[in-house]
């Protein structure tokens, strides 16, 4: 449950009385600090801290060693202050002891948490806890249940994402009216980041207590302040518009340092931005205008990879790229920086410019994968690199593994291990979350073997239809269901293996990075294009025996609706309901779930366990029926399951068998599907045909089985619940009749038009 879902649950988070509020209503800062100076010995620490903080989120970051954490101490009287001003809302914070400060209003989690390793969970809260506070500690469990559970377990049982929930919840219960977070992210699973991040985006939304945030993530940072003051050698020089900075990658290794750099081999560029540097007494006129290198290396030199690691906080974030000449013609270009890919999974998704991602295992293929990178290039497409390694070998791409990495939910440490085959599979699930979390992909290429093929796929089924995906790969001349699913992903097989350039190799990955040219060619084109007006699309299922049934409802239908047809063989429904998922379809006519029979029988065209899930998700206007649900699929006769011997079957042809469903088999798909329907969100009309369910279960064909198809209905009869939204329709007409078209079309026009009419009233 989100933290926003739970505020229905225990109301306002931070609503306090009246009279508090109107104690702070005033124009003056909250936090206000002027000319701070603070010494360590000789060290000269903080030197001039200028900062204010009205409400909101403020952010403060920068490399280790500028002064974020001094700062933090300084505010809460850990640290002597040797000169200048603390104010907490007009009153003196310097050099009072630190109970004093909170006392009057500033609750504070440290660096490391502070957490005392033999007292429980509920004794720290117990020892914060105030009574009348708008914080208690049952609150606290409300926003952290991990928390309750854990509540007997001693702080140094507690994971490191647990001892940050306690420390920001022992602070919570003070009812501060600023909060200093130092570092509350650090060392923290991405999953974990992420219910921090949206806490803290919850405190800034409520808007009754300011938060002092200091952060080494620049994604969560830039996600939930407003404004973020750059820290170098112990002075706020720039204060900047969170968005703005967020947004720009260049600026962000110009000001902090981000990016590795060949530093031979650099060219300065000013900074300058809307928002000054704050003036403080001692800074000089190159502090007011820093000029810092921008990591571009030179064509002239190939960059020297250090030995692969994780990054550690700024000195490492990411991996500088290079300029290179393409191979293609000659064609020279510079790479263009990516978006900031945050390290973390955030609600925030990140946009990516409209590039085209060149994703695969770089250890074993980077000069493949590079070929193609330019090649696109050369046709003037913006290409970024994704690196999926999970050797830990230093590749050059834009996007290192560890950034990848980071979105699986337990984290790197996932990914990166001693079995090959687990490290894969985890890296398959951190790319499917990295792409769902950024934004205007335009498309996707690999190349790579079969397990380089697993890898990536994943992540291509994840993007909506329509988006360029295109795997050249070893096993494209086999059977590429399981790496296809219900997406449209082109697969070309790539002839040769993909080990090395060769004249082969060089021919097939040109053709695919030049197809992925071409299919993007006609997408930049069409804005300045007016669109063809289209109508509607509803999603509809057949097979061949009930083609007829299909046939009469899209001739009824197409004068108002796009028909989309699905073939129901496994991948036909996966795919309508993809595109349902993805906010294509106005509808469905969902006559033909025989898919599941093939899941519960075992035939060779299953639905998944999701049957149904999209329209569960989406509240469309849904009509369903049991066509075919008569028949199990298998390939040719001698591929039937000897325990299957004694069944009914037609040969439809050479390659598919057919097997009659009994009375057992039905009544269990009738339960099944009546669970499923009643979870739909949207309106719901399932029609039962008692006349058969598809060509073969007409009186006098092979299939015709009453016992059995009255099996069926008495089944989802039982377990369907009706209301006024959800309703079952029996008839007496066989599915393929003219009247069971009608039936089926007339229950769809009335409740699209009670959806159109309650969309409208809800307006």
């Amino acid at each position: 449950m989100t933290l926003r879902c739970r505020n229905f649950i225990w109301g306002v988070a931070m609503n306090r009385s009246n009279s508090s509020k109107n104690e702070r209503g005033r124009a003056k800062a909250l936090l206000s600090i002027r000319d701070l100076q603070v010494y360590y010995g000789a060290s000269h620490a903080l030197q001039g801290v200028n900062l204010t903080l009205d409400s909101g989120i403020h952010a403060v970051v920068g490399r280790n060693g500028m002064g974020k954490t001094t700062l933090c101490k300084a505010i809460m009287g850990l640290v002597p202050v040797q000169g200048g001003s603390i104010k907490l809302d007009g009153q003196e914070l310097s050099n009072k002891a630190p109970h004093q400060i909170a006392k009057m209003g500033v609750g504070y989690t440290p660096q490391g948490r502070r957490l005392w390793p033999s007292l429980s969970v509920h004794d720290h809260l117990r020892m914060c806890e105030q009574k009348g506070n708008a914080w208690n500690i049952e609150r606290v469990y409300q926003v952290f249940p991990r928390l309750a559970e854990r509540r007997r377990n001693g702080g140094g049982q507690l994971s490191g994402g647990e001892q940050q929930m306690l420390a920001i919840g022992r602070a919570l219960l003070r009812d501060p009216h600023l909060l200093v977070l130092d570092e509350p992210t650090e060392g923290l699973a991405p999953v974990i980041v992420m219910q921090v991040q949206e806490l803290l985006q919850e405190l800034a939304d409520e808007g009754d207590m300011a938060v002092l945030l200091v952060e080494q993530n620049i994604g969560v940072a830039t996600a939930v302040a407003k404004d973020v003051s750059i820290m170098t050698n112990g002075r706020i020089t720039n204060v900047l518009d969170a968005k703005e900075l967020g947004a720009d990658r260049a600026l962000q290794q110009q000001l902090l340092g981000v990016g590795r750099v060949d530093e031979a081999q650099v060219i300065s560029v000013p900074v300058s931005r809307t928002n000054p540097p704050l003036k403080s007494p001692g800074i000089d006129a190159a502090d007011k205008k820093p000029s810092v290198a921008a990591p571009i290396v030179s064509d002239r030199a190939a960059p020297k990879f250090e030995a692969y690691k994780p990054p550690t906080r700024w000195s490492s974030a990411t991996w500088a790229d290079t300029k290179r000449t393409s191979p293609v013609e000659g064609v020279p270009e510079l790479q263009k920086p990516l978006v900031p890919v945050r390290q973390i999974v955030s609600p925030f998704k990140t946009e990516l410019a409209g590039q085209v991602l060149v994703a695969g295992t770089f250890d074993t293929k980077s000069q493949e994968l590079n070929f193609i990178r330019d090649r696109l290039r050369a046709r003037g497409v913006a290409a970024q690199t994704v690196d999926l390694s999970t050797s830990g070998k230093p590749s050059g791409a834009h996007v290192a593994p560890h950034h990848v990495a980071a979105f699986h939910p337990q984290g790197t440490s996932a990914v990166f291990t001693d079995d090959r085959g687990k490290s894969i599979t985890a890296m398959a699930e951190a790319f499917v979350n990295w792409v769902a979390h950024h934004t205007n992909i335009a498309g996707i290429i690999s190349a790579a073997g079969s397990g380089g093929t697993a890898l990536v796929t994943p992540a291509m089924q994840t993007l909506p239809i329509g988006i360029p995906k295109i795997m050249i790969s070893t096993v494209a001349s086999g059977d590429v269901g399981q790496y296809v699913g219900p997406s449209d992903i082109m697969m070309m097989y790539s002839v040769a293996d993909i080990q090395g350039l060769n004249s082969i190799t060089r021919k097939v990955m040109g053709n695919g990075a030049d197809a992925m040219a071409g299919m993007l060619a006609k997408r930049v084109k069409s804005p300045t294009k007016k669109s063809p007006i289209t109508k509607p699309s509803i999603g509809m299922t057949m097979f061949g025996v009930t083609t007829p049934a299909v046939q009469q409802i899209a001739a009824q239908l197409e004068g108002e609706y796009e028909c989309l047809i699905f073939h129901a063989t496994g991948v036909g429904g996966q795919s309508m309901e993809k595109l349902a998922d993805a906010g294509l379809l106005v509808g469905a006519i969902d006559i033909s779930t025989t898919e599941i029979c093939d899941l519960i029988v075992g035939g060779i065209f299953p639905a998944t366990d999701d049957r149904f899930g999209a329209f569960i998700r989406h509240p469309i206007p849904y009509v369903g029926s049991v066509g075919a649900l008569d028949m199990v699929n298998f390939a040719a006769r001698d591929s039937v399951p000897d325990k299957f011997s004694n069944r009914t079957f037609v040969e439809h042809n050479a390659q598919v068998t057919l097997m009659r469903t009994t009375v057992e088999e039905n009544i269990e798909m009738g339960r099944w599907i009546g669970k499923r329907l009643n979870k739909i969100a949207g309106p719901v009309r399932f029609i039962l045909p008692e006349g058969g369910v598809s060509a073969l279960d007409a009186p006098g064909q092979a299939f015709h089985d009453p016992a059995a198809d009255e099996a069926l209905f008495a089944a989802i009869t039982e377990i369907f619940v009706e209301t006024a939204s959800h309703k079952l329709i029996r008839t007496p007409h066989h599915i393929n009749d003219s009247a069971f078209a009608d039936i089926a079309v007339n229950a769809f026009n009335e409740i699209s038009q009670n959806s159109r009419r309650s969309t409208h009233a809800a307006i």
